[in-house]
């Protein structure tokens, strides 16, 4: 990919050598690529995927759709192309009408070389399990959606993902999930590379339990007022978690940048 470098930090422009034509897939799949894994047991990494307005704004009314462009969403697609599991909060999946990850030929030999499924994993973390287990998510993925609750969770309600053919991981002692013990049962079913798309208040949670180890922000350029949650919610940490800037591109106003934990 043609850019230009800014303080040490990859810049590429949609303007110039690339202005009459979309970065490809393999582009943006070497841009986004996740840290090589250490010798021995290799480490889980988590990055976020999330979209923000310029004032702030995660979502217009209620989908994250409106404030996106066709290029972020060719980087989402890519971003899960790249990763074992998808995580994801069951108000996002309720929301946005989540269906199972699809594989993708562009991506099949890199992802059966890296030992990887034919299409990520997705992971719900869902307290209550009120989830439609008739829905596609559950009835007819390519691999096995995953359910990540509490010890306490509804003995009925895990029952009921179990019949549906979801698999159900135990990550806190409540109802609801411990962020670090959700990273390690993951990776202890050998998914390291972990994606998670939201919503705010599942990334308040990865926030704030200093589990997030890199955001991929697209900062869109539209205002939209109103009272929209943000990408993260919940409680404040109790000092601001700085992130050094990795990467940034640009394309029709849009930014694309990814944010690594200091």
């Amino acid at each position: 990919m043609t850019g230009a470098h800014a303080a040490g930090v990859p810049v590429a422009h949609g303007g110039g050598a690339l202005a009459d034509r979309e970065w490809s897939l393999a582009e943006l799949a070497a841009a986004y690529a996740y840290p090589e894994p250490a010798p021995g047991a290799p480490r889980p990494w988590l990055r976020a995927n999330m979209v923000s307005s310029l004032d702030g704004a995660a979502q217009h009314e209620g989908r994250s759709q409106p404030i996106s462009s066709a290029t972020d969403m060719r980087i989402f697609g890519t971003l899960r192309a790249l990763a074992d599991v998808i995580v994801v909060g069951a108000e996002t999946v309720r929301q946005e009408g989540y269906r199972p990850a699809r594989a993708r030929a562009e991506f099949a030999d890199a992802r059966k070389a890296a030992g990887q499924t034919p299409a990520p994993v997705i992971a719900v973390v869902s307290a209550s399990l009120e989830l439609d287990f008739s829905l596609p998510l559950f009835t007819s993925p390519l691999v096995p959606t995953l359910i990540l609750t509490g010890a306490a969770a509804a003995p009925d309600r895990v029952a009921a993902a179990e019949k549906a053919g979801a698999r159900v991981l135990i990550a806190g002692e409540g109802t609801g999930i411990e962020p670090a013990r959700a990273v390690g049962a993951l990776a202890g079913l050998g998914h390291t590379r972990l994606l998670t798309e939201g919503g705010p208040r599942l990334l308040g949670q990865l926030i704030a339990d200093e589990v997030l180890d890199e955001l991929c922000l697209t900062l869109s350029p539209m205002l939209t007022a109103g009272d929209a949650q943000r990408i993260a919610g919940g409680p404040p940490v109790a000092v601001p978690h700085r992130f050094e800037l990795a990467s940034l591109l640009e394309e029709a106003g849009f930014l694309f940048g990814r944010y690594r934990r200091s």
